[in-house]
């Protein structure tokens, strides 16, 4: 079937509208604005959030505390119902996910410019699966689109999740991998609707099994980081200073930069490949970006961890991520059609 390039056009911007969730989601992460708003989908109780504490009333603390109490228990609930009883207790008794911050209108704006994003990223998804429904009908595809737009809602349901819990690290990680679970599936539907992507990829076995070990690595080492970065931030709260955290930190953050090697080498190995045979672009694309990424991860470790560069590192990753997933699809159909 052909598929118009407004259609194909309009699921490449959805992809980078779902990419600038992340980006929304890091300089969130790295201002601290997390708590910004502290109700979803709301924030403090309204559509457009307020600028001066003063509009607020005096017992907003309490208030959205109590709030908070009655969704961490339901959530509870859910997670003791599906067997994670230990999870499920640590919630109800960790009295310091009912603290309120204090009202900061930057932080709120910040997260509610992420959450502008979210709403927009799945309102794409929402009429490009209207779209395909009125117009091509493919079966496939709508199962497919009506997946990834389930697991959108999904998603952010579970963003007022981790708002409800107070940033809770592992639900921070397993909103980050629905994340990338969403980027994976609207790849796969561009895969299918994009003739630009339809270009078979000649390549040996030796080539294939690179790319998907590079593959598998990478999404391990995006989990990897991400508890690296879960502990860093218990560790500030803490009061710890760079040199503590770094000796304290523990075996995440060295399998992280040990990972990152083997990354390179067999990254390395792939790229002269590429080169000596069918010097396939996105190939080329992944060493650039990981070049990129590790020179972000060196300074992450030796410079403080500056803002603006763990922002760099997680958009390199995801980005990196992406073509990788593409390379697996089309190795996936190569495959099919040799054998």
């Amino acid at each position: 079937m052909n598929y118009s390039k407004a259609f194909v056009r309009w699921n490449w911007i959805a992809l980078v509208f779902i990419y600038l969730i992340f980006v929304a989601g890091s300089l969130v992460r790295i201002t601290g604005s997390g708590m910004g708003c502290p109700d979803w989908p709301k924030c403090f109780g309204e559509w457009i959030p307020p600028t001066e504490e003063s509009s607020l009333p005096d017992n907003y603390k309490e208030v959205f505390s109590e709030k908070r109490k009655k969704k961490i228990e339901k959530f509870a609930n859910l997670l003791e119902s599906v067997g994670f009883r230990m999870e499920a207790m640590a919630l109800r008794t960790d009295k310091t996910l009912l603290e309120e911050e204090d009202f900061n209108w930057r932080k709120t704006w910040t997260e509610y410019v992420n959450r502008l994003v979210g709403f927009v990223a799945g309102n794409m998804l929402l009429l490009a699966f209207l779209w395909m429904l009125v117009k091509f009908r493919n079966r496939k595809l709508l199962l497919i689109a009506g997946i990834n737009l389930v697991l959108m809602v999904f998603q952010a349901w579970f963003g007022s999740i981790v708002v409800a819990t107070n940033l809770v690290p592992w639900t921070i990680t397993v909103h980050m991998f629905l994340g990338l679970l969403i980027v994976g599936i609207q790849l796969y539907i561009i895969r299918l609707i994009s003739p630009s992507q339809q270009i078979k990829m000649s390549q040996s076995n030796l080539m294939m099994v690179l790319i998907w070990t590079v593959f598998l690595i990478t999404a391990y080492q995006m989990f990897l980081g991400t508890q690296v970065r879960e502990e860093i931030d218990t560790l500030v709260k803490q009061g710890y200073s760079r040199e503590q955290w770094l000796a304290t930190v523990g075996w995440p953050f060295y399998v992280h930069r040990s990972f990152s090697w083997l990354v390179l080498v067999l990254l390395g190995w792939m790229t002269w490949t590429n080169e000596k045979t069918t010097r396939y672009k996105p190939i080329r694309w992944v060493a650039g970006l990981l070049a990129a990424e590790l020179i972000t991860g060196i300074l992450l470790a030796h410079v403080d961890m500056p803002a603006f560069v763990q922002t760099m590192h997680l958009i390199f990753a995801s980005v990196m991520f992406g073509i990788l997933t593409l390379l697996v699809f089309r190795s996936r159909l190569v495959t099919k059609i040799t054998h």
